[in-house]
């Protein structure tokens, strides 16, 4: 039987302003499986928790987090924002998906995967983006997990998949049907579909056998998990290892 994964995007945003270290703490403390949070990065080179270019909708600064330090981003939002390092830190063990929002280079994947690697979090750490992002991580962390997001129903194509070589196909939920699930299943892949509130799309992505569900929606999503028989996985991937859980964006 194939354990679902119920992701918490952004930690939890209905509790606890996004992409916070007390966000991130209460997803995990109320039972997700993994957290998903975005990366980017100062002008200094520091990866920080933020998924707008800039900082006005959350903290009413209209500033391009690009042209603000580290600590000038500290300043701004009375430490709110928080490190990559201090988010990895505050999870514990937990899992993290980082999503790379934006047009990401390969330097920027670069300085994100040693904050992962310096803080020892290499093996709860995944990654998901499209495909120039992923192909950036790949070639700087050959071993890393990831979850290629996709946007359109028109398959992958075989060269992208052998460069990227992700674990997981990540989609909008909306995309998702009985047949894209077999099809994803029969290559070889994990299915993960970010981002269903409602118990209406849950229930129905669970009755489809995705393998992980990213939603602002935590309690909802474990409640009709942990009540709802869970159809037999089809093809071969099967189930995370241990300690592994997955999925968005």
């Amino acid at each position: 039987m194939q354990t679902l994964t119920a992701v918490a995007h952004r930690g939890d945003p209905y509790r606890f302003r996004e992409n916070t270290l007390d966000s991130l703490r209460s997803a995990l403390d109320r039972g997700a499986d993994a957290v998903e949070t975005d990366v980017r990065l100062t002008r200094d080179g520091v990866p920080v928790l933020l998924h707008d270019e800039t900082l006005k909708r959350l903290w009413g600064h209209d500033r391009p987090l690009r042209a603000l330090s580290a600590r000038e981003v500290r300043e701004l939002t009375s430490g709110g924002v928080p490190t990559l390092a201090e988010a990895l830190a505050a999870t514990g063990d937990g899992r993290v998906m980082l999503d790379l929002p934006g047009r990401v280079e390969r330097s920027t994947v670069r300085r994100i995967v040693d904050v992962v690697t310096g803080c020892g979090a290499r093996e709860r750490v995944y990654y998901c983006a499209g495909a120039e992002a992923m192909l950036a991580v790949r070639a700087v962390d050959p071993a890393a997990e990831i979850a290629l997001t996709w946007t359109t129903l028109a398959p992958p194509r075989p060269a992208l998949l052998d460069a990227v070589r992700p674990r997981w196909l990540n989609y909008r939920f909306s995309l998702v049907d009985r047949d894209l699930a077999a099809r994803v299943h029969h290559d070889g892949h994990l299915l993960s579909v970010w981002t269903p509130d409602t118990r209406r799309s849950l229930r129905r992505l669970i009755g489809l056998g995705v393998d992980s569900i990213t939603t602002n929606r935590l309690d909802a999503l474990t409640a009709l998990r942990d009540g709802a028989p869970r159809p037999a996985t089809r093809g071969s991937a099967g189930p995370p290892p241990p300690g592994r859980p997955a999925s968005t964006g």
